[in-house]
């Protein structure tokens, strides 16, 4: 089975309460007092307490267009996947030169080439690397990244691999959209990265965990749903209250069909690492598994410190579980445009 070797998460360094984040955008959002009471209300009913962003707060306003939020994405985006990795790389007590197969997702940059092959070359990777970028998969790609390297690693034991997230979710911002999706998103969205290390069955690691297997799928008639409109101004959130629902009607027989093919069921999952997407989507994971009040306790504890950091969010909350005790099963889950929903079963050691 693959391994888990070690989990790195980061935040960029400027760190806000969520008032010091609403405030600005009140101001330019809002046409009216009505207008910026609801967005007051929406923000201040995130469950979000603090987010961290990659610039000031007051340098967002001097972005000139998509043109320009592309190239910050850029400048501010590798030195923080850098410090991602090589934290990721020292904690699994690895060299850049061991790495054969580096996934790297991102939702909020785009380039060709892709921002990995230039941290490909600033880690020192070997130039044989083989490189996995990905853009699109959203707020899933965490655990769809954990699921890829798995299946890569089960067909190549003798690998390592690092799978690394970057998300900038603050360079999005549409101070001219007030519309609900963007008072949302703009209440809710934060930036991080996270680095993780994985070795194939046949490589000497001393692992946090194996993964026993995933599971993912594709949800008919969803396609608008939740995901970005990519223009000339950028990448503009598209949500919709359609997501509750479909959790509702879909979850819970994935959920237990991952289960059954591993010969478990609900009651043998010791933690619940849930993608914290916002409360309705937390309240409507835990309405369609029965869970326990406390069961996604994590997961609404990232929400509240770092926000939702999309394709990062669900590996910070994986974090967070770096240490349980041997033995113990998990279930890592994220969903994300498609709509699509991503599961992995793991097994800490």
């Amino acid at each position: 089975m693959t391994s888990l070797v070690s989990v790195s998460p980061l935040l960029p360094p400027y760190r806000y309460a969520q008032g010091e984040i609403t405030e600005p955008l009140v101001e330019s959002l809002s046409s009216d007092e009505k207008t910026a009471a609801v967005i007051r209300r929406i923000h201040g009913a995130t469950g979000v307490q603090h987010r961290s962003l990659v610039m000031p707060i007051d340098a967002y306003r001097d972005i000139e267009d998509f043109t320009h939020a592309n190239c910050l994405f850029r400048e501010h985006g590798l030195p923080l996947a850098v410090a991602a990795t090589r934290q990721a790389l020292d904690d699994a007590g690895v060299e850049p030169a061991d790495v054969d197969y580096l996934f790297f997702t991102t939702v909020t940059g785009v380039g060709a080439p892709s921002l990995d092959v230039e941290l490909a070359q600033a880690m020192g990777f070997r130039s044989d690397v083989k490189r996995i970028p990905s853009f699109g998969l959203g707020c899933v790609a965490g655990a769809a990244g954990i699921a890829r390297v798995n299946d890569l690693l089960r067909g190549d034991p003798g690998a390592l691999a690092v799978l690394v997230s970057l998300e900038l979710c603050s360079l999005t911002i549409q101070w001219n959209d007030a519309s609900m999706a963007n008072i949302v998103g703009t209440g809710l969205f934060g930036d991080g990265a996270s680095a993780l290390v994985f070795a194939g069955a046949d490589r000497p690691v001393e692992p946090i965990a194996r993964i026993l297997g995933s599971r993912s799928a594709l949800y008919p008639d969803s396609t608008e749903a939740i995901g970005w409109n990519i223009g000339s101004y950028g990448l503009r959130l598209m949500l919709t209250p359609a997501v509750p629902d479909l959790i509702d009607r879909h979850l819970a027989h994935d959920i237990d069909a991952l289960l059954a093919a591993h010969g478990m069921d609900r009651t043998d999952v010791d933690e619940w690492i849930a993608h914290p997407g916002g409360p309705r989507v937390l309240e409507a994971f835990s309405d369609a598994l029965d869970l326990a009040p406390g069961d996604l306790a994590t997961s609404w504890n990232v929400l509240a410190e770092v926000g939702n950091l999309s394709s990062s969010a669900v590996l910070h909350v994986l974090a967070q579980h770096a240490k349980d005790p041997a033995g113990r099963i998990g279930l890592l889950f994220a969903l994300g445009p498609g709509v699509s929903v991503e599961m992995v079963l793991l097994e800490w050691r």
